[in-house]
């Protein structure tokens, strides 16, 4: 017999959880099937129907640890991770963060609510966006949330708001470093093209213009380089460059006391990847921040970083049911399940890989069957895996695909006016439901009849 699948017998990586496919409870019962955090996924489905989302509680807490732990180890300063909640935003992870010791981003007034409501003190969250609305400035402003500045009409506004309410405020400024960064390339540049961030070369024009201001209090600088980035290259440059911003803020009057070097860490979806671990890029970006402060005889700033994706994904899978089968002889054959691209909305918009398997036989013995792995939505391109190997299965079976947790719940949609799964916690064989899953009449609840048509009627 030959079982495919290797990464389900790989080491767990436990004190590093964004190099593993699979969370670290994953296990495989004597029956030979699919379990996490000691609960069967099997029964877990049969009690709360499918599509499911699962997350679990040890993953993302080892996850939440590793950058503590390796922050207090590696930086002689205060530091501070922060999580970037646009990754996966809701008020149990908000409760989870806080109680980890974490802080926390937000990009909207939904984010800054949920983390809020969580318990996440207002001291700890961060307000980024590049196109925040006065309502939004307005609830950050009343709670004394920290914000963070990306363009000119950003500072306008913040200055007007923060003047109205005769309140001071700080504030951080987003900046393009020159440095651009994704999973297998490294570019520096003057300033490269994006929508987020002043460039650099605009800052010392920016500094005199906030040293004019009355309540702008400018205390932070973040620059951000990537996402899924599995270089650490880049964040030895990094360092340097935000430390030598720091001295031209200095020239202005401005009193820098954070940094705050975004996040991007790269996870493993595939056995083709090959992340840093958390302590590996904890330790660059700290020993790059202290070599440019003692260089330049400067004080030890608060060092923040704002990983999402490397604390959530790995922690989550999506579980399906296979639905339909379609053989179309000599190119391929589609397998049909309950979900796809509405609550999975990353392979059709940016062709993302994930790992899968059966949770019936997860091992795939004996397989030389490829699929490829269709949603039940109206677009051709609702597919979430093209020829993917699995073991003999049938209408009924189940798929759990792994490194969900990131991206799918927070970006998912009512296409076709499918409902939202719900989505479990799983912890020491106990499963909990953090988010309800929606009905179809769910979806009904905000739309409105004219009084012209039910007058028709």
């Amino acid at each position: 017999m030959k079982e495919r699948n290797s990464f389900l017998k790989q080491e767990i990586d436990y004190k590093s959880p964004n190099r593993n496919i699979v969370p670290v409870t994953t296990s495989i019962g004597n029956d030979g099937k699919l379990s996490v955090g000691g609960c069967s996924i099997e029964e877990l489905v049969k009690k709360y129907d499918s599509p499911l989302y699962i997350l679990d509680e040890i993953t993302l807490r080892n996850s939440c640890r590793a950058y503590k732990k390796a922050l207090e180890k590696y930086y002689p300063g205060k530091s501070l991770p922060i999580y970037a909640s646009k990754a996966n935003s809701s008020i149990f992870m908000s409760r989870l963060i806080a109680s980890e010791g974490l802080g926390l981003d937000a990009v909207s007034e939904g984010e800054l609510l949920t983390a809020i409501k969580g318990g996440v003190p207002n001291q700890n969250i961060v307000f980024h966006g590049n196109n925040k609305s006065d309502k939004e400035i307005e609830f950050a402003v009343r709670n004394k949330i920290e914000v963070i500045v990306d363009n000119d009409y950003d500072l306008e506004r913040l200055e007007e708001i923060s003047n109205s309410f005769n309140s001071d405020l700080e504030i951080m400024i987003r900046f393009t470093p020159g440095i651009e960064c994704h999973t297998h390339e490294y570019i520096k540049t003057g300033s490269f093209d994006s929508k987020f961030g002043f460039g650099i070369e605009y800052l010392n024009i920016l500094f005199d213009r906030i040293s004019n201001t009355k309540h702008l209090k400018l205390k932070g600088l973040h620059a951000h380089i990537g996402s899924q980035i599995f270089e650490l290259e880049p964040h030895n440059d990094l360092g340097e460059i935000m430390v030598n911003v720091i001295l031209d803020a200095k020239k202005f009057g401005h009193d820098i006391q954070k940094l705050n070097v975004g996040g991007g860490l790269g996870i493993k979806y595939t056995e083709n990847d090959d992340p840093p671990s958390i302590d590996e890029w904890v330790k660059t970006i700290s020993a790059s921040v202290v070599k440019a402060c003692k260089k330049n005889n400067l004080d030890l700033p608060i060092l923040m970083c704002e990983p999402g994706r490397s604390i959530v994904s790995t922690a989550g899978i999506t579980i399906y049911k296979i639905g339909a089968f379609k053989e179309i002889p000599g190119i391929r054959t589609y397998l049909s399940v309950d979900g796809g691209m509405s609550d999975n909305p990353r392979p059709i918009t940016y062709q993302s890989n994930y790992s899968a398997c059966l949770v019936q036989n997860p091992f795939n013995i004996n397989s030389r069957n490829k699929y490829t792995i269709a949603g039940k939505h109206c677009e051709s391109g609702d597919v979430l895996f093209k020829e993917i190997e699995l073991a003999n299965c049938k209408t009924g079976d189940l798929i759990c695909v792994f490194g969900t947790g990131a991206y799918n719940n927070s970006m998912s949609s009512n296409y076709n006016r499918i409902p939202r799964p719900a989505a479990l916690l799983v912890c020491n064989g106990e499963a909990e439901i953090i988010q309800k899953r929606e009905r179809p009449l769910d979806l009904l609840k905000y739309d409105v009849l004219p009084d012209r048509f039910i007058k028709q009627n």
